[in-house]
């Protein structure tokens, strides 16, 4: 059974006929209906690779000439990714995998002068943008402009409140790993240090693994006061150290911050790993010296790419109903600041 002996079948144009199993407001909502009613009965089934194709060819010419995916942000700068290393091994990694499935990206900048949310949907109709990979915003309170919701969208990470399909880390499996590997080399007293911006930034996943983790291996009442801070302040981080006597700490924070921490407790006489035990997490531990779980940056960027992909494929357009999140585990990185205990009893 084919298209034509549908059109057939219903007295149609084989034109009108595929408008009407394509829900085209071209013919009545009545000849849709009977149409598609048809098509049941008779056991006709379309061509996924056809109509992906005549989608397609369907198209304004310029946008045929290389399928496109929008890149943008909420940032104040055009190119967030080119001023920081977290997001430019982001977008490597969409870039890379854009390419291998036959995309290019195309960035386009939502606050760029002048222009206004009616002006940049302009822009992604102009240019037949199906597909559009979102970078977040600094303020993780930020709405996504129902405005330009046509199309496929996908971001990343959880600053962009409003339920989109998103690719974030997995805050909360890192701190259990994190807690589980002190726990392996023999630490028993375990502290949480976490910034309030990773606080907002990962829904305060890590908080809730760290006391999930210490009533389940330790009891609850082992658990010692969350320090939360801004920046890391020597006298706040050492009065901490100083009243719960941790063996070692989890570190949630930007590697800027871990180099602060690091001259802090060098400067008050706190041998790491000999009187302290630090493991970080952190999008960026190079050059820090600490041993931890960094953010697989590439991973979250490149699963992005096959997200918005899919959504594509699937013509799920604009602020879905029922949003996907994947999560992206973090890669173990190599560091001085832990040690074995001679004898570890679990």
């Amino acid at each position: 059974m084919n298209l034509r002996q549908v059109a057939r079948a219903a007295g149609l144009s084989v034109a009108a006929t595929s408008f009407a199993l394509r829900d085209s407001p071209k013919v009545s909502l009545a000849t849709r209906v009977r149409v598609r009613e048809l098509a049941l009965q008779l056991g006709y089934q379309a061509d996924a690779r056809v109509i992906e194709a005549m989608r397609h060819i369907r198209k304004p010419r310029e946008a045929r000439q290389s399928a496109c995916l929008a890149v943008c942000s909420f940032y104040d700068h055009p190119r967030p990714w080119e001023k920081s290393t977290h997001l430019s091994r982001v977008y490597s990694g969409m870039k890379q995998r854009a390419e291998q499935v036959g995309y290019r990206l195309e960035p386009l900048w939502l606050r760029a002068p002048g222009m206004t949310y009616r002006r940049f949907r302009g822009i992604l109709q102009a240019r037949g943008l199906e597909g559009m990979l979102c970078f977040g915003s600094s303020d993780v309170d930020q709405l996504f402009p129902s405005e330009i919701n046509l199309c496929a969208i996908v971001t990343v990470g959880l600053s962009i409140r409003t339920r989109l399909h998103r690719v974030v880390s997995h805050s909360f499996a890192d701190t259990t790993v994190a807690l589980d590997r002190l726990h392996q080399l023999g630490y028993r007293r375990p502290g949480l240090v976490v910034s309030n911006y990773e606080e907002q930034r990962s829904a305060r996943a890590h908080t809730a693994a760290y006391l999930a983790w210490c009533e389940r291996h330790l009891g609850l009442h082992a658990a010692m006061p969350i320090l939360r801070v801004d920046e890391v302040e020597g006298a706040a981080v050492l009065g901490w150290l100083g009243r719960h006597k941790p063996e070692a700490i989890v570190v949630v924070h930007q590697g800027t911050e871990l180099l602060l921490l690091r001259s802090a407790l060098r400067k008050a006489g706190v041998r790491v790993p000999g009187d302290l035990g630090v493991l970080a997490i952190s999008p960026v531990l190079e050059g820090t010296d600490f041993a931890g779980l960094e953010e697989n940056q590439s991973l979250i960027g490149r699963w992005a790419v096959e997200l918005l992909a899919a959504r594509i494929a699937n013509r799920d357009f604009g602020i879905p109903l029922d949003p996907r999140v994947e999560m992206v585990e973090s890669q173990w990185h190599e560091g001085n600041s832990l040690r074995v205990f001679k004898s570890v009893n679990c």
